[in-house]
């Protein structure tokens, strides 16, 4: 895992060959393809911290599912 504390960046987890981004109060979104076959998703924050996914039409239409499933089940979006 790592940090970002002021402009630099800390490792603070263990050492292993796996890794995880995340971004919170992210202020835009982006939808767009990616190459021949992908579609990227990019997200960023007010401070211009990035994270993009590129993805399979396959799992690109599971979180497109996914998102509608919880629109109608849940009142996440009320």
């Amino acid at each position: 895992m790592f940090e970002l504390n002021e402009g630099a960046i800390k490792h603070v987890g263990p050492s292993n060959k796996a890794a995880t981004a995340k971004l919170y109060d992210v202020d835009g979104v982006e939808v767009r393809e990616f190459g021949d076959k992908r579609v990227k998703l990019a997200f960023v924050d007010e401070d211009g911290n990035e994270v993009e996914i590129a993805l399979f039409p396959d799992d690109a239409r599971a979180v497109a599912d996914g998102i509608e499933g919880l629109e109608a089940e849940s009142d996440v979006f009320e």
